[in-house]
């Protein structure tokens, strides 16, 4: 007994110095001084090794869910650009059916009608005035009912039979009609392509002014390959079947834009809220999200949509920046006149209507190469006003040559400086763009505004080019280069 008693009571000691041992070791674990069993490492190090592998596993994380994010939006973009890119070719039959007179009148437009005096800058005005009365009202429209895809296409439908009807004009005020109807029809597609489609629902603002060149560029493509088409319908098509050369010029373009009308209503996307097929669910949410991003609702989704559209109305109607702006696009279109007469002016050289109208589309196809590289270089460097400044100076060296002297090659080259001022309204057409922000409501009846008031200046400028100051137009090239530089010093 006395034997297990030791033996107990030396085991009972052995135990009772391991449990004050391993509580002596706990503590000094506790601690934040170094351990015996741990030399190289405290507790405190101990328990921030594990965290800063969390915040690693973290960090990529965060950084493969950035850059999925980034692979998704670049190909979104080039989804909507291949979509869009349809505007452009929508755009230039926009520009042809507007400016076929300008061709038509090298080949007994004038004559056949027996037009005297301003009336032939009447009928090329009177488009405008038709464009500025529905722009507005159709920008509303389009932005109500959401539907590019029929609405835009329907209009371009229109437009390319009322073309097709001014070849079959006989008399002045048969022309007035069907240039002033063609005008109404066309004012749907510009702006809403611009605000409805390009600016409210694809882009954002940084990407706009590429964008905004690409599909101003279809009208400087129009005005190359409008003189291209217009030569060949005009030396082919000579008298055919007893119709004058010129009216055929209508019925071609105009059938023209009817069927590419039809084809565009299958290609033609519609808003990305209301898209389906052509977007992943992904890319849909993504397209709605980066446009809310930098333009916060301020419009409850229950909120009345005919409210919402008279309250983008009237906000616009108030904001003094957007008559600003209109006031601004209106005086550059004044200088940028000369288009509807680049035929005639280029016809002063001496050749025959055909070689002069396929002398017409190289200035064009230059200025269209020139926008893009400056809008691009603008998006690039953040700047727009040197880059307008810098285009419209180009212009008036352009205008100075061409008044200068009737030498064919002079008067040529100088011919391509005035083209290239259209890169300056191209700029200043994505200034403007940017420039309007808050709701989609008020940017779509904005920009409309800003497009009418733009269109009063053809409707004026169109006035300052008279038979009688031709067939050097000094005059008029003098009013217009003053008018430029006045503008250039303003702006």
């Amino acid at each position: 007994m006395l034997t297990w008693n030791i033996s107990a009571h030396c085991d009972l000691c052995f135990f009772t110095c391991m449990a004050q041992y391993v509580s002596s070791a706990v503590e000094l674990r506790t601690s934040s001084e170094v351990t015996p069993l741990l030399p190289h490492h405290s507790v405190e190090e101990e328990v921030l090794i594990p965290d800063d592998s969390a915040d690693t596993v973290r960090a990529d994380f965060s950084g493969a869910e950035f850059m999925k994010n980034k692979r998704l939006e670049r190909g979104l973009l080039r989804k909507l650009d291949a979509k869009l890119s349809i505007l452009v070719l929508i755009y230039v039959l926009n520009y042809i059916d507007r400016n076929n007179v300008a061709a038509a009148r090298l080949h007994g437009f004038e004559e056949d009608l027996h037009l005297t005096g301003s009336q032939f800058a009447t009928v090329l005005s009177i488009l405008y005035i038709g464009y500025i009365i529905l722009q507005i009202p159709s920008n509303m429209t389009l932005n109500y009912f959401g539907k590019p895809s029929l609405y835009l296409p329907g209009c371009m439908a229109v437009w390319g039979i009322m073309s097709c009807l001014t070849g079959t004009a006989t008399t002045y005020f048969g022309a007035l009609c069907t240039r002033f109807f063609l005008g109404f029809v066309e004012a749907a597609f510009f702006p809403g392509a611009l605000a409805s489609i390009m600016l409210s629902k694809c882009y954002k603002r940084n990407e706009l002014s590429q964008r905004t060149a690409y599909l101003s560029s279809g009208s400087l493509i129009a005005s190359a390959t409008g003189s291209l088409i217009a030569s060949g319908i005009l030396s082919i098509m000579d008298n055919t079947l007893g119709i004058a050369t010129w009216r055929w010029l209508f019925f071609i373009e105009g059938g023209l834009t009817v069927f590419v009308a039809l084809c565009a209503a299958f290609i033609l996307p519609d808003f990305p809220e209301n898209s389906s097929g052509w977007l992943t669910p992904a890319e849909r949410t993504l397209a709605m999200q980066r446009i809310q991003d930098e333009n916060p609702p301020a419009i409850p989704s229950n909120h009345n949509q005919l409210k919402t559209q008279l309250d983008g109305l009237y906000s616009a109607m108030r904001d003094p920046k957007v008559w600003w702006l209109a006031a601004s696009l209106g005086s550059l279109t004044f200088s940028l006149s000369w288009n509807a007469y680049f035929p005639s002016i280029m016809a002063t050289i001496g050749y025959n209507s055909t070689v002069t109208l396929l002398l017409c589309a190289p200035p064009w196809f230059v200025a269209t190469a020139i926008a893009i590289v400056v809008s691009r270089h603008s998006d690039k460097v953040g700047e727009r006003c040197w880059h307008i400044t810098f285009s419209m100076g180009i212009g008036i060296i352009g205008f100075t040559l061409a008044r200068s002297t009737m030498n064919a090659v002079i008067r040529c080259i100088s011919l391509f400086f005035i083209a290239q001022s259209y890169t300056g309204h191209i700029c200043f057409l994505a200034r403007a763009s940017g420039s309007v922000s808050q709701t989609p409501t008020k940017r779509a009846v904005a920009l409309a505004l800003m497009n009418t008031v733009g269109s009063l200046g053809n409707v004026f400028g169109l006035y300052i080019w008279p038979t009688k100051w031709g067939p050097g137009y000094n005059n008029s090239l003098l009013q217009v280069c003053l008018w430029t530089f006045i503008w250039n010093i303003w702006y």
